[in-house]
C-alpha cells in the first residue's frame, strides 16, 4: 500500500479565500457570520448566514457567470490548490489523476432560480443551462475539464459528511494504486430563499444573537440554538508520497487514516456508536492508539443532539484521554457548509499541523454540562506540538466520515 501526501491547498470560505487568511482569522476568532443583505432575507424568520466574499468576476471571464456559484467556488479552490502544489502533468499522467468532490445539494441556487422563473414569474422557458447548473457532478466536471484530468471524476453526496467521504475515497484510490494524483474536496452554496425556508422549517438553524449576529453559532454551549448556514469550497491536492517527494513538492501532511460508517438508525438523529466506530476505523488504519491524536476538529454543529452525541462518542473512543485532547468546532466562525464542511474543516486541521496551533470554539461562554471536554473556548492556542489531527464529519442519513492527517 502506498502513502498519501497533501501537497496543495485551496479555499473559498466565509473566513478567508486563502489558507493563510482563513487560519489567521480563525485563530483570532474572527467570525464570517453576519446578517444577510439579500432581498429575500426580509421574508425569513432567520436572517443570518456565513457568506463567502466571492465575486465570480474576480476569478473567471464573464461567460463563466452562466454556471452555478457552487461549481465555480469549487473550481476557484481547485485552481488555487493546483497552483500551490506546483503540479505539472503530461498526458499520460493525467490519465491517472482523478477528481473527487462532495456536495450535499449541488446547484441549489439554480434550482431556486428556475423554480421562481416557472412558478412565480410564469416564464415559458428557463435558462438553457439549468440542467448543467443543477447537476451535482458539475463541480467535479468543471475541475476535470479545466485540467484535462482523465482518471476517476466522482461526486459524493452524503449530506454533511460528503466532502470528508470524497477526500477519504480519493485517499483510498491513491493508496491502493488506482490513481497517482487527486484533486479532492467539497463545495456548497445553499444561501437562497428556498433553501433557507427548508432548513428553517426543519428547526436546526441558529437564532440570531440579540447582541452580536456574528456570535450566533455556539457549539457545545448550553444556550446553543442550531447551526448557521455557510457557503464555500475547499480542495486539496493528494498525491502518492513517493511521487511527491521525488518531484520536491511541499508536503503539508500525510493522510494516514479514514473511517466511514452508517448509523443505520434514523434519517436525522446521530448515534454514539456510529460516530465512535468511524473514529476507531480511522485510527486503526493510521496505526494509532488513544494517545496518538493531538487535536480533533469536531463536527460540532451547535444543534441540541449532535454536540452531546459527539462528546459521548469521543469519550467512548478515547476514555479518560478524551479530556486531554483539544477539541474545537470552527463552525462557530465559518458556519456549516453542509456538503463542503468536511473538506474545509480537514484543510483547517492540516493547517493546525503546519502552524502547531489550534483554532478555538468561538462563543463558548456558557458551557453545556453534558459537553465537558476541552473545547478550546474563545481563544486559539499557539506553541503546541500538533503532529496528528482528526477531523470529524457526520451527516443526515447517518453517514459518518473521519479523516486523520499526520505531520511528515
Amino acid at each position: 500500500m502506498r502513502r498519501v501526501a497533501v501537497t496543495g491547498l485551496g479555499v473559498i470560505s466565509p473566513c478567508g479565500n486563502t489558507p493563510e487568511a482563513l487560519f489567521s482569522n480563525l485563530m483570532a476568532a474572527k467570525s464570517g457570520i453576519r446578517r444577510m443583505t439579500h432581498p429575500f432575507a426580509e421574508k425569513l424568520g432567520i436572517r443570518i448566514a456565513a457568506e463567502a466574499e466571492f465575486r465570480i468576476s474576480d476569478y473567471f471571464p464573464t461567460r463563466m457567470s452562466a454556471f452555478d456559484r457552487t461549481g465555480l467556488m469549487a473550481l476557484a479552490s481547485a485552481m488555487q490548490a493546483w497552483k500551490d502544489s506546483g503540479l505539472e502533468l503530461d498526458d499520460t499522467e493525467k490519465e491517472r489523476a482523478g477528481v473527487f468532490i462532495g456536495t450535499g445539494m449541488g446547484g441549489s441556487q439554480s434550482v431556486d432560480e428556475s423554480s421562481r422563473a416557472v412558478y412565480a414569474e410564469n416564464k415559458e422557458r428557463v435558462n438553457p443551462l439549468t440542467v448543467v447548473k443543477i447537476m451535482s457532478n458539475a463541480s467535479a466536471s468543471h475541475i476535470s475539464i479545466n485540467y484535462g484530468l482523465k482518471g476517476p471524476c466522482l461526486t459524493y453526496c452524503t449530506a454533511c459528511s460528503s466532502s470528508s467521504v470524497s477526500i477519504g475515497e480519493a485517499f483510498r484510490q491513491i493508496k491502493t494504486g488506482y490513481c497517482d494524483v487527486a484533486l479532492a474536496g467539497g463545495t456548497e452554496c445553499l444561501i437562497s430563499n428556498g433553501s433557507f425556508k427548508a432548513w428553517e422549517s426543519l428547526g436546526v438553524l441558529a437564532f440570531e444573537d440579540p447582541e452580536d449576529a456574528s456570535a450566533s453559532s455556539k457549539p457545545f454551549s448550553k444556550d446553543r440554538s442550531g447551526f448557521v448556514l455557510g457557503e464555500g469550497a475547499a480542495v486539496l491536492v493528494l498525491e502518492d508520497m513517493e511521487r511527491a517527494k521525488k518531484r520536491g513538492a511541499r508536503i503539508y501532511a500525510e493522510i494516514s487514516g479514514y473511517g466511514t460508517t452508517a448509523d443505520a438508525s434514523h434519517i436525522t438523529a446521530p448515534t454514539i456508536e456510529g460516530q465512535a466506530r468511524a473514529m476507531k476505523l480511522a485510527m486503526e488504519e493510521a496505526g494509532l492508539g488513544i494517545d496518538g491524536i493531538d487535536y480533533i476538529n469536531a463536527h460540532g454543529t451547535a444543534t441540541a443532539a449532535n454536540d452531546v452525541v459527539e462528546t459521548a462518542a469521543i469519550k467512548k473512543v478515547f476514555g479518560d484521554r478524551a479530556y486531554k485532547i483539544p477539541v474545537s468546532s470552527t463552525k462557530s466562525m465559518h458556519g456549516h457548509l453542509i456538503g463542503g464542511a468536511g473538506a474545509l474543516e480537514f484543510l483547517i486541521s492540516v493547517l493546525a499541523i503546519n502552524n502547531n496551533a489550534v483554532p478555538p470554539t468561538a462563543n463558548l461562554k456558557n458551557p453545556d454540562p453534558e459537553c465537558d471536554l476541552d473545547y478550546v473556548p474563545n481563544v486559539g492556542r499557539t506553541g503546541l506540538e500538533i503532529n496528528t489531527v482528526m477531523s470529524n464529519s457526520f451527516g443526515f442519513g447517518g453517514t459518518n466520515g473521519v479523516l486523520i492527517a499526520q505531520k511528515i
